[in-house]
């Protein structure tokens, strides 16, 4: 009991709506990500260097979070605390934390090819976890805040 009243009730009471919104939102955030990151190869785009062993982890969680965030916004009968920005940082940083770092147009301009490899190429994991952690906190406080201030179906707003 008292982990809900921590977080809310979760997911359990999802509907297929919003599941459906979750599956979409999940896939479309593993191709956004996976497609130009080179995770997942296509004719278009060749990664310069290969994909690491963590990498496919850290795309795999940046998805299922995204997608789950992405449903937390569906059927919603008013507005609640929105954490927009944590899920939009916490996709670019996965983003940048899986790509190849030397295909990185921004980081190859600022700091080279040699710094790509050199100094962003180590950072990436840091970025990995940074990226995970704030899908995860956004979701869990769009899923807390939902619980804790329930409003009618037919209930105006503000």
């Amino acid at each position: 009991m008292k982990r809900e009243l921590l977080i809310g009730p979760g997911v359990r009471g999802w509907g297929p709506r919003r599941w459906f919104a979750a599956t979409v939102g999940a896939v479309a955030s593993a191709a956004m990500i996976g497609i130009p990151t080179g995770i997942i190869e296509t004719p278009y785009y060749h990664r310069m260097t290969p994909v690491l062993w963590w990498n496919y982890p850290v795309w795999g969680a940046t998805a299922l979070l995204s997608g789950l965030l992405l449903a937390t916004y569906v059927n919603q009968p008013s507005p609640i605390q929105t954490q927009q920005k944590k899920a939009i940082t916490g996709g670019l940083l996965s983003f940048f934390a899986v790509g190849c770092p030397i295909c990185n147009k921004l980081v190859v301009v600022a700091i080279g090819m040699s710094g790509a490899l050199t100094y962003f190429a180590p950072i990436q994991p840091i970025l990995a976890v940074l990226s995970v952690t704030l899908l995860a906190e956004a979701l869990r406080r769009r899923l807390r805040t939902e619980a804790s201030c329930p409003v009618a179906a037919g209930t105006p707003a503000g």
